[in-house]
């Protein structure tokens, strides 16, 4: 069993009345770029209570708003400059995942001489970034305490990510109430968005440890149960509460302590593509594709499959492995119909033409130079496969 790390430095303040605590949190930053997406939070008043508080704990502040789901790229830019010549010390997100990988991203090239892009385009990797934190609004991405930041570039409608532990966020206010007003979609989205950073995590090539595949089980039927929960009532606090800490145990490392390797991701490669490509949900991408991938990838090892059935589904074992793992692939999809997710392409209202599913494979595999997979390595030729099945 391989070396795997676990490094959590982010602090958080979790529960109803979390914001209170943002004076003390930014206490010694001078000041704050206020990032956001959408003007709701100004009409909804989250706006004024944050910047309130920041004037209050001595901080200025500067707003940069506009983000969009799947971050562009010209944003990211526009906020490195404001930061430069602003004198900006910490990059604070009001908002979901989207919000705080721009955020990520802008705290990377502020800290950085060249083209923040060279970071998600793998011709540099990240050396430091100036402080990021938030107050999260959307329970999904698990941004707010993992390494990770998407970016999509308008100039390919490339969408990439980069991890590195120096953009872990300082902090993080979690206030499950905060996301009560999410609509249905967004919450369906973000249930899967969830599960699928702990499946990708389930995933892993080689062994794994039993307490890592029970917590990772746990989990995934807490977010199912709270998802249903929360979508039959949307301000039902306890399933708020349990999406949001699942969201962020999710994506912070801790599902894939132990395991040979940090999971798959083949999934995320592949949504990438296509949400940089018809900007579709993040979530509802994934919904889409990890039907035809998991089928695609029976045959290397029903057992894990099947092992994930019994344990998220109460599936009873049949005796058939190959039946068993079957059965847990059509679990998933009747999860994610009932919940009023896709499961194909052509759920996202999008007919996929062959020259399509010839680019995003082509894209995904950086034009052949690469494959994905660590549970199966998926080289352009499968790629193009998962993609047709998943039409």
């Amino acid at each position: 069993m391989g070396l795997t790390k676990y490094y959590t430095p982010t602090k958080v303040i979790f529960g109803e009345g979390a914001l209170s605590q943002l004076p003390s949190l930014v206490k010694g930053y001078k000041k704050v770029l206020v990032h956001y997406g959408s003007d709701r939070i100004r009409k909804n008043g989250l706006f004024d209570q944050v910047t309130s508080l920041l004037e209050e704990a001595g901080a200025k502040w500067i707003p940069l708003g506009g983000v969009v789901p799947n971050p562009r790229l010209s944003l990211v830019r526009e906020g490195i400059a404001l930061c430069r010549k602003e004198g900006v010390d910490l990059v604070l997100a009001i908002g979901g995942g989207s919000v705080m990988d721009s955020a990520k991203c802008i705290g990377y090239g502020v800290s950085y001489d060249g083209d923040v892009w060279d970071f998600y385009s793998q011709k540099a990797t990240p050396q430091a970034s100036l402080p990021t934190a938030c107050v999260l609004t959307m329970a999904a991405a698990g941004s707010e305490m993992s390494d990770s930041s998407v970016i999509t570039n308008e100039d390919g409608w490339l969408k990439r990510g980069c991890n590195s532990d120096v953009c872990r966020p300082r902090f993080a206010i979690l206030d499950p109430t905060l996301t009560y007003t999410l609509p249905p979609y967004q919450t369906a989205a973000a249930t899967v968005d969830i599960m699928m950073h702990t499946m990708e995590r389930y995933f892993t090539s080689g062994e794994s440890l039993a307490l890592t595949d029970n917590l990772a089980t746990a989990l995934l039927r807490t977010v199912m149960e709270a998802g249903e929960a929360a979508l039959r009532k949307g301000d039902d606090k306890k399933a708020r509460s349990d999406l949001m800490w699942a969201s962020s145990l999710s994506h912070n490392g801790l599902m894939a302590m132990g395991n040979d390797t940090r999971g798959d991701w083949a999934c995320h490669q592949l949504e990438h593509e296509l949400s940089g490509m018809f900007d579709v949900a993040h979530g509802a991408g994934l919904a889409a594709i990890w039907p035809s991938w998991a089928r695609y990838c029976i045959a290397r090892d029903p057992s894990r499959f099947a092992k994930l059935g019994c344990s998220i589904f109460s599936l009873k074992p049949s005796g058939d492995m190959a039946a068993d793992a079957k059965a847990t692939v059509e679990a998933f999809e009747d999860f994610c119909t009932r919940i009023g997710m896709p499961i194909r392409i052509s759920g996202l209202g999008i007919d996929l033409t062959e020259e399509q599913i010839d680019q995003l494979a082509h894209k995904c595999s950086f034009e052949g130079k690469r494959t994905i997979g660590a549970y199966l390595k998926l080289d352009e030729a499968a790629m193009r496969e998962v993609y047709r099945a998943a039409k």
